[in-house]
């Protein structure tokens, strides 16, 4: 696939708003080239600072002029709308007047970067704007930097910096998800209320259409030969070269033979190649005859149902999802596609917030175990210490894990999980080599396959979180940030061993806090809201807080530091002395995004 980001529609850009006042004759003169210059100054910092997930630097659109009055705040939307702006930053370091330049579209994310600065009174125009904002219900996010600057000084201080990346990573997470779609390959999965796939919820909160496939379209396509010939060989011999078949776990009598299995690698191959066609289309499929299967569903997530309804016949989804979850196949180094493990697409939302915000694959697991520092002493006689010390998460599922999660890339010496554009080809031999494929266990898939399995290294900076449905409410966010642990080998196989040894484990030690849901990491355990977590690479509660806000998304728990925490002006009167409340009730008071 030549294209390494093959959806629909164009990539969305930050339009930056550069606000005036209106009054002629001098004051607007004396204004408007600082005013444009704090609007390049920006979009330079942004396009340097930001990339879409094909690898490419974001693209700003600044309005043709200043707007100092509601003539100008059109033309600006006007070129916006034509020019594909799907977040909104309003610059100044000046007064304006606020309701007749401010950004009237209800469904762009948009913030005011009031300059602080003497010289004009930037401050009272952002003040003045946003209650604007508020009063109208078009929330917006507030950006003032500490300290004071002088009126010729160009640079943007590190806390604006802050808040303008916080902002624009999440605004463009909400433009690059509106418009595509979720593919539910198949349906409920062994009743995993994750599975039971919420359309209102996309279509009010993400923007997002459901496009439903049933999972005989793969038996249709393997059978009619729906797929690219020349390279399901040259897929066929990566995989047998690359992909290092484990220990089979089943009873010796049980054992398929080679034949079987040989049979198996090659329909899981087929597999990974026909959902990643259904999900975003395949050109060569036209010119093979195939015109309507040639185009996908637009698809920038999906989810396979899998259990039971295909794997008590055919072989599991665990290679498919694992490969089409990790940033290379045979086809080289590319982004990963989200792909859900048995359908569940409110995991499969998190997945794609966590790969929006960082360009990076993503680990789907079970949040499995908890097990406590006793535990493990009494079972295998180790004491846990460092990070570990608190106990810690068996994060692990059914072969499904993205590649990436082994921790073989690196940035700066230490194990990492990076956008696509910065993997070199050893670290995705690395990434190969340290994981290996046992037979799946025919008590759990009938139809046999292949689960990847592998350990991730520790020392890596992890988020988990998932959404979670509540009737009466709606959706609610959960975050814990926190750190992946290495165990000694012979602990790990020790506890690994309980459970299904053919599985890829993340151990996870979240940050505790001492209060509430962090009072421990039991109570992290015990407050998780479903079977299931999502896990990315890097500490980014704050991101996902700033995007949950935009979507209307409250947040039911989270262990990031109050300082970072930054959502629209709107929500401080909603009670800033109680901050997990007001956000529950400024999402209920705006109601979903999309209505």
């Amino acid at each position: 696939m030549k294209n390494p980001f093959p959806l629909i529609g164009s990539l969305p850009k930050i339009g930056i708003r550069p606000t005036i006042d209106g009054r002629r004759k001098g004051v607007r003169e004396s204004l408007d080239k600082q005013v444009m210059a704090m609007a390049r100054n920006a979009a330079k910092f942004l396009s340097a600072n930001l990339r879409y997930p094909n690898g490419k630097p974001v693209e700003c659109v600044i309005a043709d002029s200043c707007i100092g009055g509601v003539a100008e705040a059109a033309a600006c939307a006007e070129k916006f709308a034509r020019a594909g702006v799907g977040v909104s930053l309003t610059v100044t370091p000046c007064w304006c007047y606020g309701s007749e330049t401010m950004d009237m579209d209800p469904l762009i994310p948009k913030a005011v970067w009031g300059f602080n600065g003497t010289e004009r009174p930037g401050a009272v125009y952002l003040a003045a704007v946003l209650a604007g904002h508020n009063q109208k219900g078009l929330p917006a996010f507030s950006i003032y930097g500490r300290d004071v600057q002088d009126g010729g000084d160009t640079s943007i201080p590190a806390d604006v910096q802050e808040k303008i990346l916080r902002f624009a990573r999440a605004g463009l997470a909400v433009a690059l998800m509106r418009g595509k779609s979720y593919l539910s390959l198949g349906a409920v999965s062994m009743g995993i209320a994750g599975s039971i796939v919420d359309q209102p919820f996309f279509e009010s909160y993400l923007g997002m259409r459901v496009e439903c496939v049933d999972m005989t379209e793969l038996v249709r396509r393997i059978e009619e030969k729906i797929y690219d010939e020349r390279e399901f060989k040259r897929a066929l011999a990566w995989t047998r070269a690359n992909c290092q078949e484990g220990k089979d776990w089943n009873p010796a009598k049980s054992q398929h033979d080679q034949a079987r299995k040989d049979w198996e690698w090659e329909t899981v191959v087929k597999m990974t190649m026909i959902a990643r066609d259904l999900m975003v289309g395949n050109p060569r499929l036209a010119e093979l005859g195939f015109g309507e299967e040639a185009l996908g569903r637009n698809a920038i997530a999906g989810g396979f149902q899998g259990q039971r309804h295909w794997t008590d016949h055919y072989p599991n989804g665990d290679f498919m999802e694992a490969i089409l979850n990790s940033s290379f196949d045979w086809n080289g180094i590319r982004p990963p596609m989200i792909f859900a493990t048995e359908n569940d697409a409110l995991n499969g939302a998190c997945m794609l917030a966590g790969y929006l915000l960082t360009n990076t694959a993503q680990i789907f697991a079970d949040v499995r175990t908890y097990w406590s520092p006793e535990s493990v002493k009494r079972v295998t006689g180790h004491k846990l210490s460092g990070q570990s010390e608190n106990g810690l998460l068996h994060l692990i599922n059914s072969g499904a894990a993205t590649l990436d999660g082994t921790g073989r890339q690196e940035r700066d010496g230490k194990p990492a999980m990076k956008p696509f554009w910065e993997i070199s080809r050893a670290e995705v031999d690395q990434c190969l080599k340290a994981t290996s494929w046992p037979a799946a266990v025919y008590e759990y898939f009938r139809g046999g396959g292949f689960s990847s399995l592998y350990r991730s290294r520790g020392g890596m900076p992890m988020t988990m979180c998932r959404i979670s449905l509540v009737k009466g409410l709606g959706p609610a966010l959960q975050i814990a940030e926190g750190w992946s642990v290495d165990l000694p080998a012979n602990v790990h196989k020790i506890l690994d061993e309980r459970t299904n040894p053919t599985w890829p484990t993340t151990w996870f030690a979240p940050n505790v806090t001492g209060q509430g849901a962090f009072r421990d990491v039991y109570t992290v355990m015990n407050n998780w809201s479903a079977n299931h977590g999502s896990i990315s690479h890097g500490h980014i509660g704050a991101d996902l807080i700033s995007l949950a806000a935009m979507l209307r998304i409250p947040v039911a728990m989270h262990n990031v530091a109050e300082e970072k925490i930054f959502r629209p002006s709107a929500w401080n009167l909603f009670g800033a002395l109680e901050l997990q409340a007001a956000d529950y009730r400024a999402c209920h008071n705006f109601g979903p995004l999309y209505g």
